[in-house]
């Protein structure tokens, strides 16, 4: 992966906004399925390879021509019906993945799990203890946080094997031909985790450590075919910061990362033997839009994340529950092959960030860790989470941010 040996590089952590026209096409994709029908004369390209290459290169285009080093497919070949959808980050994998049914019931959102002394299990996310403590916020339909009724997941009802290889195929092929015609030395492609992909109900009653591993042994797939195009694999996994908050009553930080290393070992070995210099990981507290007061301390999980095999180590930063846990790197030794991706503009506020204030975030972690191991990011993915205006305006600030900070460092 590409250090920042002359400048500060930039990049981010993912989805980007999708177009008008590829929001419409989709809506109109997903309609025709549900009515069975062709896609020829209901909205759908009739060419919908050559369509999404085309929205892929220009994404690719518009990213390089605002200073983005470090692009990616914005993950245009995931779904995404609406401008605001952001499901399509974790809900693609089940559309790739054999041996699931909907599960009608919604148990993994709705069904409260408490869990026993020295046991530790996911309760339903509307249980979360952030949601609980903010009931009447999260149920009010004026608060800008109000969650509605949970949508309907699927859950795993026989042996997962991977079906995506058709949709990771188009995935990889239209980034690297954006690549290629516009001569990027690099970009990234997002795959979800095993510990991710997990938190879903299984009705086929295996171990939790057996259905991590299931699941490792299927995403593996994907994060091969990645890498085997030329590209760099981006791992997103939310379940080991997150899933802290989703569990009732709090557990002890012992029990948590006890439960959190099985998760990056199943993600290990999904990933052994591939080339850690080609690999990026993604930590998440969730970026839903909320208080976060239940999110755990970067110092207790960032030994943890430092395990994943991975030569770059991607975080929130930015946002308000965050931004103090710079000093974390104080005392942590980051490893000597390793980089770092902190998010120095948020995708939880529509205030677009001051470059002069990115450029002080970008500073304080190269005065840590080394000016060469920091690439600038994003918290989280853009798409969806503010208005396609006010993201790409977050990232021209980025971008500025870096000109500054570099100019400081390198001066």
């Amino acid at each position: 992966m590409l250090r920042s040996d002359d400048a500060i590089l930039t990049t981010h952590a993912g989805s980007l906004p999708r177009t008008h026209e590829l929001v419409a096409a989709n809506r109109a994709r997903q309609e025709a399925a549900q009515e069975s029908a062709q896609g020829a004369g209901n909205g759908v390209p009739e060419d919908w390879d050559a369509f999404l290459g085309e929205q892929v290169r220009a994404l690719v285009e518009r990213q390089l021509a605002l200073g983005i080093s470090v692009p990616g497919d914005g993950e245009y070949g995931k779904a995404m019906s609406s401008p605001m959808d952001f499901g399509a980050w974790w809900s693609y994998s089940f559309q790739r993945t054999g041996g699931l049914a909907l599960d009608e019931r919604a148990a993994w959102a709705t069904e409260k799990v408490v869990s026993g002394p020295g046991e530790v299990r996911l309760t339903g996310f509307s249980h979360r203890r952030d949601q609980q403590r903010f009931a009447e916020a999260y149920t009010d339909p004026t608060s800008g946080i109000f969650h509605g009724a949970p949508p309907v997941f699927p859950e795993a009802v026989g042996d997962l094997t991977y079906t995506g290889q058709d949709a990771i195929a188009a995935d990889v092929r239209h980034l690297r031909a954006a690549l290629d015609a516009t001569g990027a030395p690099e970009g990234f492609v997002t795959s979800l985790a095993p510990g991710s992909a997990a938190r879903i109900h299984d009705a086929t009653g295996r171990s939790d450590e057996e259905f991590l591993y299931a699941w490792a042994d299927v995403l593996r797939e994907e994060y091969t075919a990645i890498i085997d195009a030329g590209l760099v694999l981006q791992i997103d996994d939310p379940s080991v910061a997150e899933s802290w908050d989703q569990i009732e009553p709090e557990p002890s930080l012992e029990d948590y990362l006890a439960f959190t290393r099985l998760r990056v070992e199943a993600l290990n070995h999904a990933l052994r033997g591939l080339p850690k210099d080609r690999i990026r990981f993604h930590l998440c507290w969730g970026s839903w839009h909320g208080p976060h007061t239940t999110d755990l301390p970067m110092a207790d999980i960032v030994s943890t994340m430092l395990g994943v095999h991975a030569g770059a180590f991607s975080f929130e930063a930015a946002n308000v529950r965050h931004e103090h846990e710079y000093r974390v790197w104080d005392d942590v030794v980051l490893p000597d092959d390793a980089v770092i991706l902190p998010g120095v503009v948020s995708h939880a506020t529509n205030v677009v960030e001051h470059p002069e204030l990115v450029a002080e975030r970008i500073e304080r972690f190269a005065q840590r860790v080394g000016r060469e191991r920091v690439v600038a990011s994003t918290d989280c993915g853009l798409g969806g989470r503010v208005h396609a205006q006010i993201a790409w305006a977050k990232l021209e600030s980025l971008v500025a941010g870096a000109e500054l900070a570099s100019r400081r460092l390198w001066r």
